[in-house]
């Protein structure tokens, strides 16, 4: 089988820590979208948002990698907080804003055709897999070579 392709939406801030510590984190740290993803999926991260629950619009893709081997852990990060995260071979790659790339986007004009106001429907999900031709116009956009 071949590698499939997956968007995840985050915070800025959340993904650079992420892309620091080699790893993905995905709706509020549930397992169950993580197994989704074997090894060698690729995956890109697209933030709204610079920071966690901001107004600070962003709209950008913050980071695209590789998934690596292993299943997903769950670890302690204080509080009570236990998110379950996915280890990432993560690629050089400069952050790329989404708009310019809007008119290329399969998953974009897709949502649009089946009715839905906003291109950004289907980011409300977290996590959901896109075309390899999308995730190729994104790598592009972000001059990383997967």
């Amino acid at each position: 089988m071949s590698p499939r392709s997956w968007l995840a939406v985050a915070s800025a801030d959340h993904v650079r820590i992420g892309r620091a510590q080699g790893f993905m984190q995905v709706c509020h740290g549930k397992a169950a979208p993580l197994h989704r993803l074997p090894p060698g999926d690729r995956v890109a991260y697209y933030s709204p948002t610079e920071t966690f629950r901001g107004n600070d619009r962003l709209q950008t893709f913050t980071a695209i990698g590789i998934v690596t081997a292993g299943v997903p852990y769950q670890v302690d990060v204080g509080g009570g907080f236990r998110p379950f995260r996915r280890d990432v071979q993560w690629a050089e790659a400069r952050e790329a804003p989404i708009r310019p790339l809007l008119g290329q986007l399969g998953f974009a004009r897709e949502g649009q055709s089946l009715g839905q106001k906003s291109w950004g429907y289907q980011l409300r999900f977290g996590l959901f897999e896109v075309t390899n031709a999308d995730m190729q116009i994104i790598a592009d956009a972000m001059g990383a070579v997967l």
